[in-house]
């Protein structure tokens, strides 16, 4: 079985979302979504989400693309990696960590995990930011 993870904040769920997670889920046979955790968030983006983490793991769960939704760890993003050891991960085409950070990261668990970037959709309008500036 091929296990795909995809990463994310998830706050304010949009179209560009579900674009991503259905293209992730191509990738293999099983999804597995890791949402961010409340303090990571704050800790990367310098702000604290709209909705909390438990909420966002509620909607992300009632898109019913994902296999499986589950929080990220607190402190270390990447101890998650440990736990599940996908066989892909799916990144957004803006999103952190650099490729070559996740590689790194991917080394030190001795896990050799695909990385795949999906394509935004639609980036104009359906990115977060914007529409949290709206």
């Amino acid at each position: 079985m091929k296990i795909v993870m995809a990463f994310g904040s998830f706050d304010l769920l949009h179209k560009g979302h579900l674009y991503y997670l259905n293209e992730s889920k191509k990738y293999g046979d099983k999804l597995i979504v890791v949402v961010a955790r409340d303090v990571n968030i704050i800790n990367f983006k310098g702000k604290s989400p709209l909705y909390n983490e438990q909420e966002r793991v509620k909607q992300v769960r009632k898109l019913s693309v994902a296999d499986k939704v589950i929080l990220g760890n607190k402190g270390n993003i990447f101890d998650i990696l440990t736990k599940i050891k996908p066989d892909v991960i799916c990144l957004g085409y803006d999103q952190k960590p650099i490729d070559k950070e996740m590689r790194k990261e991917l080394k030190i668990r001795n896990i050799n995990a695909e990385i795949i970037r999906i394509n935004p959709y639609n980036p104009k309008i359906y990115k977060s930011s914007k529409l949290k500036s709206k």
